[in-house]
């Protein structure tokens, strides 16, 4: 049977998240401390008795649920036993340093980069995003294509299911115009920017020259990333293809379309949330989902 594990990305934060590992398993402790080191602020501290609003914060949200992926995975140890793995948007950065391409630190101090960046880009440019349900992906394609101002596809989740990104302006023109289409629902969502979008390209600027200057090594199984719905296992296509996300869709849809055409049939969320279990179930109905639990 071929197995796939996937890692959620910003969204699936909650208070709270990771205090019980933190208290009962010394190797979760020591890379929960070692998280505190490497970003200079209590990042646990936030997750453990941190409000939903302070965990919002994209500087926040995304080291704390890369690091708690990232723990999850190393402490199911021989179980972690992926024929290909994959993350939604941040969650890459889980899935990369789970199968060995990055070490904890250097990819805790890319996605803080990435993180602080994104959050920059978002207050040089205001920005927002939308979930569209119930249309199909060309139709609100069409739609990008027909508004005017910057709006574009960000978040291909699953059939029906299409996050668009962009100026706000140009946001509520789409919804208006998904809804006379006949979406279920057109709905800004409470995020700081237009993540995945031509908006992000400062901080595609930024990450790029992180990247660049991090060490990659061979996964142990390949990577299907985000923006190019394929597997991956040379480290510099990765490189390039975790630069190119910030402003590229995440084509979730096709990467999961991707891994049952290599034969995945098995897939295990690994991180905070069921998010990725409920969008699987909804691409492909047959498939066997599930997640990781150490209580």
């Amino acid at each position: 049977m071929s197995k796939a594990f996937v890692f959620p990305g910003q969204g699936a934060q909650y208070p709270g998240m990771g205090k019980d590992l933190y208290n009962n398993n010394d190797a979760a402790k020591v890379l929960f401390d070692q998280a505190d080191d490497v970003l200079n602020f209590s990042l646990s501290k936030v997750m453990f008795e941190g409000t939903s609003e302070e965990l919002k914060e994209t500087k926040v949200t995304q080291p704390a649920i890369f690091t708690l992926s990232v723990i999850m995975a190393n402490l199911l140890g021989s179980d972690f036993n992926p024929t290909l793995v994959a993350g939604h948007s941040l969650g890459e950065f889980s899935a990369l340093t789970a199968a060995g391409a990055l070490s904890f630190e250097n990819a805790l101090k890319l996605v803080s980069t990435r993180a602080m960046a994104m959050q920059k880009a978002c207050e040089a440019k205001p920005s927002t995003m939308a979930a569209v349900l119930g249309l199909s992906d060309k139709q609100v394609e069409d739609i990008c294509n027909r508004t005017e101002g910057i709006v574009v596809a960000a978040n291909y989740n699953c059939p029906g299911q299409l996050v668009i990104s962009g100026e706000i302006d140009a946001i509520h023109a789409a919804c208006d115009l998904a809804k006379e289409s006949g979406a279920r629902r057109a709905l800004v969502l409470p995020v700081g920017g237009a993540f995945h979008s031509p908006l992000m390209q400062p901080a595609r600027l930024e990450l790029a020259s992180a990247i660049d200057s991090t060490e990659f090594l061979k996964p142990i199984c390949p990577v299907v990333q985000n923006s190019v719905a394929k597997a991956v296992i040379d480290p510099v296509e990765i490189k390039q293809n975790l630069i190119d996300q910030l402003t590229a869709p995440v084509k979730w849809t096709q990467s999961v379309q991707q891994m049952i055409a290599l034969g995945v049939t098995e897939y295990v969320e690994c991180g905070p949330g069921k998010t990725l279990q409920g969008l699987i179930k909804k691409i492909d109905r047959s498939t066997e989902v599930s997640g990781v639990s150490f209580e």
